[in-house]
């Protein structure tokens, strides 16, 4: 079957953060007449990205295209999770203009793109593109850059350069595999920083891709639907850190849910959620609160010591719960003291 009968797959990759869900949340709102389905894959059990974006189902994109797969990174589950999900997607009445794949945060893009050379899919799909969104804000304060006077003397101490920093070796492997790159969060930086940031970025990269700048993942869909890529044809030429591994792990990383009750005030969350990530490495924060007297549900997300919130277009749940991502051993008790004895102080001094 040629390409262009072949219907196309988008994989949008990106670290943490970076605002992969925002992105795929303005291309559904402005698929130009496309009829696009969704898969999502989450590192957490929470399936908070799947949730925001079956709140901005449509036409275009109905509820029951989007697919979740939490709790894992489909880079590691290829033939028990990823494949069945594509087959199901394909086997929908009506039929997809195009797919597009969120991997988690912690995902490689590349054993994707390898996916779609398997008989079951490659006669009937093709990877468009791969997209790799960049927190540009993170990149610029060097959040995954390894510590350059740290190797400096590990290599003068013993006499060999033997490191491993888990954050970059992600992050770099995404923009590796890419075709494009998405420079997110330009709002947050000035002139100066932004071409310091493209800069570094474009010396991570030996191909020739296209950097593009956006706030808040808003690129018209034209430019990132549509690259006609064929990626899984072009694999050789994506070399990244870990192509010797057979798998993947996550050994480095860990998630867990911490439930939270009824706060007070949006001030509140941010409050306790703000010292928490000032107080414990934490990478990521995201997920669901209930505020007491108000109908809708409080969306909360921490990026590094960014932290932000806004009440979502659907009715509270009976539950407040998020998601906490960070590195492997995370102080789990010490977190869970901050956001659930700090919301009896906050409640007790408003009564």
């Amino acid at each position: 079957m040629s390409q262009a009968k072949k219907i196309p797959a988008t994989i949008v990759t990106g670290f943490l953060g970076a605002g992969k869900t925002s992105l795929i949340r303005h291309v559904m709102q402005n698929a130009g007449g496309r009829r696009i389905a969704l898969l999502i894959n989450e590192f957490g059990d929470i399936g908070v990205d799947g949730d925001i974006l079956k709140a901005c189902s449509n036409d275009a994109c109905p509820e029951n295209a989007i697919i979740e797969l939490p709790n894992g990174c489909i880079c590691c589950t290829v033939a028990d999770d990823f494949l069945p999900a594509m087959e199901k997607l394909l086997a929908m009445p009506g039929g997809f203009d195009h797919i597009i794949i969120e991997t988690s945060g912690l995902a490689l893009p590349k054993p994707l793109v390898k996916a779609f050379d398997w008989p079951a899919i490659r006669s009937r799909m093709t990877v468009d593109g791969v997209i790799a969104v960049v927190d540009g804000p993170a990149v610029a304060t060097g959040d995954f850059a390894d510590d350059a006077d740290a190797i400096a003397k590990q290599k003068a101490d013993i006499g060999l350069l033997d490191h491993d920093n888990p954050l970059a070796e992600v992050y770099e492997d995404q923009l590796l595999c890419a075709d494009l790159i998405i420079l997110n969060k330009t709002d947050l930086m000035d002139k100066v920083t932004r071409e310091r940031v493209k800069g570094d970025i474009m010396r991570e990269v030996p191909r020739a891709v296209k950097i593009i700048e956006t706030a808040h993942g808003r690129v018209h869909p034209d430019i990132l639907l549509g690259l006609k890529a064929a990626a899984e044809t072009d694999i050789a030429n994506r070399k990244t850190h870990h192509d010797a591994e057979e798998d993947h792990d996550h050994d480095d990383f860990e998630s867990f849910i911490v439930p939270l009750p009824e706060y007070a005030t949006p001030e509140a969350v941010i409050q306790h959620i703000t010292r928490a990530v000032s107080s414990f490495d934490i990478l990521r924060v995201k997920g669901y609160v209930r505020i007491a007297g108000k109908p809708l549900r409080y969306l909360v997300q921490a990026v590094g010591n960014r932290v932000s919130g806004h009440f979502e277009g659907r009715p509270n749940g009976n539950e407040g719960r998020v998601v906490i991502i960070g590195r492997k051993g995370i102080n789990q008790v010490g977190i869970r003291a901050i956001l659930e004895s700090g919301e009896e102080q906050q409640l007790a001094s408003v009564g």
